[in-house]
């Protein structure tokens, strides 16, 4: 562990803090701090950050609720910049979405690689912006019930697949389910967010109860 006497401050005695979410791993948003605001963050455990714009300190969450409890701050190898690893209470940007990075300018399809993420947009974007043709739409079209009869049928098949000790024909219908369950969750307003924080506080019983079981 570093002094933070060692920090490297700008010339208005400001350094750039990255906020990561610890779970996801996903950047939430680049704010600022000053000596004074790291020190709070440190004591606080909650992320505090100083406006450029207002010119004074605010502490995340103060008037939303949407707090940031640090689990860790690491400098870069300069020591002039922050990345603050947190487990948010909610939305990170003003404007209620999660990170306040959500606006893709590029990507380069052929190195893009294929994520949960990018299939949860897609999916997303199938019922915002309705699309002719498309199987997912149809789907929300139809509505919850549809949407849960599939789910149930994605389960009864990855059961009979797998029953059957096919792992090719397994990883198809798993595959199938996967899917059908994220068009559930978008239908029923849940995120991938909060199916990662859901097993991740799953994770942490399971490592206390491993723990007391050893001592």
């Amino acid at each position: 562990m570093i002094d933070t006497s060692k920090l490297i401050f700008d010339e208005k005695g400001l350094i750039p803090a990255i906020v990561v979410d610890a779970d996801t791993k996903k950047v939430l948003t680049l704010a600022y701090m000053n000596e004074e605001s790291l020190k709070i963050s440190i004591e606080k455990k909650l992320t505090c950050f100083f406006s450029r714009s207002r010119g004074e300190l605010w502490l995340k969450g103060e008037t939303s609720g949407n707090y940031q409890h640090i689990v860790s701050i690491t400098s870069d190898c300069d020591n002039d910049a922050l990345v603050v690893m947190v487990k948010p209470d909610g939305p990170a940007c003003h404007k209620g979405t999660t990170s306040c990075f959500e606006n893709l300018l590029f990507e380069n399809d052929e190195l893009a690689e294929f994520s949960y993420e990018g299939l949860y947009d897609l999916i997303m974007g199938r019922k915002t912006e309705k699309k002719e043709g498309s199987y997912t739409t149809y789907l929300f079209e139809k509505g919850l019930d549809k949407i849960l009869k599939k789910v149930g049928e994605e389960s009864t098949e990855v059961i009979i697949a797998a029953k059957a000790e096919d792992k090719k024909e397994t990883i198809y219908e798993i595959a199938d389910l996967a899917y059908h369950v994220m068009v559930l969750m978008i239908e029923s307003g849940i995120s991938l967010d909060d199916i990662t924080k859901e097993l991740a506080s799953r994770h942490v019983i399971d490592k206390k109860v491993k723990q007391e079981k050893m001592t």
